[in-house]
């Protein structure tokens, strides 16, 4: 989640580059051409039914394209700060989303974890103009919206993961969505490619270009799988609390934004609630 905040914030330099579909169609090429072995059948791992065929889908659909092109869009149109705000609430969007599809059972120290992420969301919505120097209003808030359904779909993609995880292997979850994900932006990319003039795109953007792929495609997925096989959904999710922390304090070291007093004690409720989700139970007895 830490990596995944750190894309999030970078990818707002790319988007001043690379329109957002062919960013996206170079992210998931980057992606396909790292984990083209991830794709073999492990041996003693069972076949593939049609529902997990669906799931695979949907995974990528939402976890993938859906959230490259609103989290793109959105950071497009706000700060970096901004999107990591919105994307505090993640641990309470998945949360909910575990309970309703996943019949998990949401902890006290879970649900503190949750309460916390949401206390601090609160807080930071009461400093509105931090780090807003330069940003239209009623764009910004075009912004935050798509970065709002950005962290739908990446709640989303947590509880889909999780039932994902029962059956398949993190690395060839990771190389099938990525793949979808290719096969689903490929027609709009390849139209923004034939207007693009890549010549006059710098060697550090390509050096950003390549890490943000790797990290979007590879390994932020490998290690969000990998978790997942041992850790309940709706735990994992107070996990993101990581996301807009990353983000916004790359906002703050590399992009010249301001990060206020109030904005740091909201991240630190949010940081408690992470201390507080994964503290271990007490056992009864």
């Amino acid at each position: 989640m830490a990596l995944v905040g750190s894309y999030v914030a970078l990818s707002k330099p790319l988007v001043a580059v690379f329109p957002v579909f062919l960013l996206a169609w170079l992210r998931f090429g980057i992606g396909a051409l790292a984990m083209g072995r991830w794709l073999r059948k492990p041996a003693g791992e069972p076949p593939i039914t049609p529902r997990t065929r669906l799931l695979l889908f949907l995974e990528s659909f939402l976890g993938n394209f859906l959230f490259s092109i609103c989290m793109l869009f959105g950071v497009s149109m706000t700060t970096a700060v901004a999107a990591g705000v919105v994307m505090s609430s993640i641990p309470a969007v998945v949360a909910v989303l575990s309970w309703l599809f996943l019949r998990e059972r949401i902890g006290a120290r879970s649900a503190a974890g949750i309460a916390c992420a949401a206390l601090g969301i609160g807080l930071f919505s009461l400093d509105k103009g931090a780090g807003a120097e330069g940003v239209d209003a009623s764009r910004a808030l075009l912004g935050n919206l798509l970065v709002f359904a950005a962290v739908v779909c990446e709640a989303s993609y947590v509880v889909i993961g999780k039932r994902l995880t029962e059956g398949l292997g993190p690395k060839r979850i990771s190389a099938i969505i990525n793949l979808w994900g290719l096969a689903l932006v490929t027609p709009m990319g390849l139209w923004a490619a034939l207007s693009f003039d890549f010549s006059a795109v710098t060697a550090p953007v390509w050096v950003l270009l390549v890490f943000y792929g790797l990290a979007a495609s590879v390994w932020t997925v490998w290690l969000w799988m990998t978790g997942l096989k041992t850790v309940p959904a709706s735990q994992a999710g107070v996990f993101t609390v990581m996301l807009p922390i990353s983000a916004a304090l790359i906002g703050v070291v590399f992009m010249g934004e301001r990060l206020t007093a109030l904005q740091v004690l909201a991240f630190g409720i949010a940081l408690l609630g992470l201390v507080l989700a994964t503290l271990p139970e007490r056992r009864k007895g």
